[in-house]
């Protein structure tokens, strides 16, 4: 009992600065027209909504969302969907943009970020510790509990730390701690990881998380004068001499055997993550009443499966190993292995496999489709195909190395000729 209330208290005064302002440039397409943070995934939801989830089922009531590219669609999304805290309780959710406070550069990094909005840090009593998160991240933490260990270890800072083989540390930056969890060096995304001690094919991963006594993270800003770009690279090595550093263990709320942390910076890993979603046993749990994943939605209608003509050539309106959001029509199309978001259509005749729709395409009859990822409001002509002819499609989209096929949001596509889609569409109909 004694240790729910010391929780409670702590977390009350704590602070949340969640980064969202990297262009993400290895998600082209995805990102030309919105912020990382601001990408759909699986169906319904944005990436920043797995940290602003775990945020609020921690405890955390007071959070800053520093935002700096292309955030139109993160600010509308946040405002219509998160504002649910009580600005008479002290709590709040609040977009920062890039102000230039300091100086004329626009954020040059997450340390830098946080010194040019220090006002906010240093406004106030109530903050006496700082919580740093980012906003892309897929995975499920309680930060309540990374916050126990800092007071536990009557730390200055702690580092949220995954273990990670060491022959995958070159991705990350890695952790150098002794046998107490005390961090003793850093290395940035080394050929040759320190492993951790006592694991000698593991090390420690930054996980981009990091929990500061509000004192100690404006003296070392401060005296930075601005020179502290990263926390990783800038902000753990000048403090190791001087503070207490530790390394927080990931603790996985996922409630799997494996840890589940995934940055999907890139449109491989996008796209793998959310196909993961639609296996039978998905690695990451969306279904766990304990751990809600919270998200704006629309009043959208429930999903519509129509036609039923199953004889060959006819109209079977189905979808199987698929998530199929709210407003969604498959009206004589077969899905398979896909996730739908919103108000997709996926007309007659046409099959869609291994792939993500984002909201409002429209499938056009007699389509074949595959390997996937279509942005906003494209509409798919009559009789095309995709990802059946990389060739092709590389002369009309982006088109990855492993073969996926992504097409950006609003893209105007040209019907194929005639010839490309015609006999099918006879003969169907015929049957029909």
């Amino acid at each position: 009992m004694e240790k729910v209330r010391r929780k409670s208290v702590g977390i009350r005064n704590v602070l949340a600065m969640v980064m969202v302002g990297g262009k993400g440039e290895r998600l082209h397409p995805l990102t030309l027209e919105r912020a990382k943070p601001a990408v759909p995934f699986g169906g319904i939801y944005r990436l920043i909504d797995f940290t602003l989830s775990n945020s609020v089922n921690s405890g955390l009531r007071r959070i800053f969302i520093l935002t700096q590219y292309k955030s139109d669609s993160l600010n509308r999304h946040v405002r219509n969907g998160w504002s649910i805290f009580h600005h008479e309780f002290g709590e709040f959710i609040e977009l920062i943009p890039a102000q230039q406070r300091i100086g004329q550069d626009w954020y040059l990094g997450t340390a830098d970020a946080v010194y040019q909005n220090l006002h906010l840090v240093e406004y106030g009593s109530a903050t006496s510790r700082v919580i740093i998160l980012s906003g892309d991240h897929v995975y499920k933490m309680d930060y309540a509990k990374m916050l126990d260990f800092h007071e536990a270890k009557e730390a200055d800072m702690t580092v949220g730390a995954l273990e990670v083989p060491c022959g995958e540390g070159r991705r990350f930056g890695i952790l150098q701690v002794n046998e107490d969890e005390r961090v003793i060096g850093f290395q940035e995304k080394p050929a040759d990881p320190t492993p951790v001690p006592g694991k000698e094919d593991v090390c420690f991963g930054s996980m981009g998380i990091y929990i500061f006594n509000r004192d100690a993270l404006v003296e070392v800003l401060r005296d930075s004068s601005g020179r502290m770009v990263d926390f990783g690279k800038d902000v753990i090595p000048v403090m190791l001499d001087s503070h207490r550093v530790y390394a927080y263990n990931f603790i996985d709320e996922n409630k799997k055997e494996a840890q589940y942390w995934k940055d999907v910076g890139t449109v491989e890993a996008y796209y793998e993550t959310n196909m993961d979603l639609v296996s039978v046993s998905p690695v990451f749990n969306l279904y766990d009443p304990d751990w809600p994943i919270r998200t704006y939605q629309p009043q959208n209608p429930p999903a519509k499966f129509v036609f039923a003509q199953e004889y060959e050539g006819g109209r079977l309106g189905i979808a199987l190993d698929s998530m199929i959001s709210g407003g969604c029509i498959i009206s004589g199309g077969r899905v398979r292995r896909s996730i739908l978001s919103p108000r997709v259509r996926v007309n007659s005749f046409s099959v869609v496999e291994d792939s993500i729709l984002f909201d409002g395409v429209d499938v056009g009859r007699h389509c074949r489709i595959k390997n996937a990822i279509i942005d906003k409001y494209v509409k798919i002509p009559q009789g095309m195909e995709i990802g059946y002819n990389l060739e092709q499609d590389r002369r009309l989209f982006t088109v990855t190395d492993s073969g996926i096929v992504v097409i950006p949001k609003d893209a105007k596509i040209d019907p194929p000729p005639m010839k490309f889609w015609m006999p099918s569409v006879e003969k169907a109909e015929k049957k029909a």
